[in-house]
């Protein structure tokens, strides 16, 4: 399908938000990219991962000791993406371009196309969120069904049960196939790719040669073929079920919708701000320790609307937001904790897979 449009309104409801937001940082004399505690949190993360990894692969712990190591390591790649690399490719990790493009890259080191991830999340998602047949992020047939224009299987009515299996199957399959197919279709989704330059395609398989001798060629030589299988698969599959969990969470809810545009204009009804507003949730706002783990993206309105402000300063705005919004009879959607999120998300699973 074409790219939807959205209302051009001269008086918006996102430029008075700006506008609120503008001044906050202007009165604060802040700057909306990261500070030192998120510099600091990025280098325990690093550290960490490294030191793990070093342990693991070269001096070869037992099962049980190798089998927790490996179970560190999936969450620390979901908090590394979640904070080094999110705020990077969005350009908010720093003022300084050349530190985005080094936050953002860690990611490639992990296994996942940088490339990719920017059209993919910082273009597709972040403007055509929830929609139908665009936004990629809610395409996961044939084994979830997740808004009501897709098709219906019969493996969808007992989505609510196995979720949990597909999602721990994102980070691998993410690394191993979806890369690889963008790339060679030349597309995410409905949308054309953007043309690589020479230096894009050496990039993509650069990074993958490195992903490749770093996760599959050094530990199957130090530590054998058999304990790196184990190592590699609890590794990815707990890294793809926190990432995946948590941008579940974020949108695929019981109060968030899923808007089509009009099949004869192409427009979409709301303006691109209330869009964001009516297909996004927040979740645990004031837990600090989730706050911390997921980089803000509890906080995923306030990312939705500002993705070039660092998550460090969600809790300053997300006042100034919901303030707005109760102001404007806008509706604010959040979950106080993480378990009232997730059983939404399994409410709403168990709706669409209803025939």
């Amino acid at each position: 399908m074409a790219s939807p449009k959205f209302p051009k309104i001269q008086a918006s409801f996102h430029g008075e938000l700006k506008r609120r937001i503008s001044e906050y940082f202007a009165q604060k004399g802040k700057s909306p990219t990261g500070n030192y505690k998120l510099y600091v949190k990025a280098g325990i993360l690093l550290i960490a991962f490294i030191g793990i990894y070093i342990h693991l692969v070269f001096f070869t712990p037992g099962v049980l000791w190798g089998v927790l190591e490996s179970i560190t390591l999936g969450c620390l790649i979901a908090a590394i993406g979640f904070n080094v690399m999110h705020d990077g490719a969005h350009g908010s990790f720093s003022r300084y371009k050349w530190v985005n493009s080094f936050a953002s890259n860690v990611a490639n080191f992990l296994g996942a196309s940088q490339h990719m991830w920017k059209t993919k999340h910082n273009v597709i998602h972040h403007t055509y969120t929830n929609i139908h047949g665009v936004d990629d992020d809610i395409e996961a047939r044939p084994l979830l069904r997740l808004c009501d224009e897709q098709d219906h299987y019969k493996i969808h009515k007992y989505q609510h049960y196995y979720f949990w299996a597909a999602y721990s199957l994102l980070y691998l399959w993410w690394v191993f196939v979806t890369d690889y197919k963008k790339y060679f279709m030349l597309k995410i989704g409905s949308i054309p790719l953007k043309k690589m330059t020479a230096q894009e395609h050496f990039f993509f398989w650069f990074y993958k040669f490195a992903h490749a001798v770093i996760f599959v060629v050094l530990p199957i030589y130090f530590a054998g073929v058999i304990p790196w299988l184990v190592g590699f698969l609890t590794m990815g599959l707990v890294a793809g079920f926190v990432l995946s969990i948590v941008f579940q969470l974020a949108h695929t809810v019981e109060h968030t919708h899923f808007p089509m545009p009009n099949d004869a204009t192409g427009k979409m009804e709301d303006e691109w701000a209330i869009h964001q507003l009516k297909t996004t949730a927040n979740f645990a706002t004031r837990n600090r320790v989730v706050s911390w783990f997921v980089g803000g993206l509890n906080f995923q309105v306030e990312h939705h609307l500002f993705p070039k402000i660092s998550h460090v300063h969600y809790p300053a705005i997300s006042k100034i937001i919901r303030k707005a919004c109760e102001e404007y009879g806008i509706q604010y959607i959040e979950y106080p904790r993480v378990r009232y999120a997730v059983a939404s998300h399994v409410s709403f699973l168990r709706q669409m897979g209803r025939k």
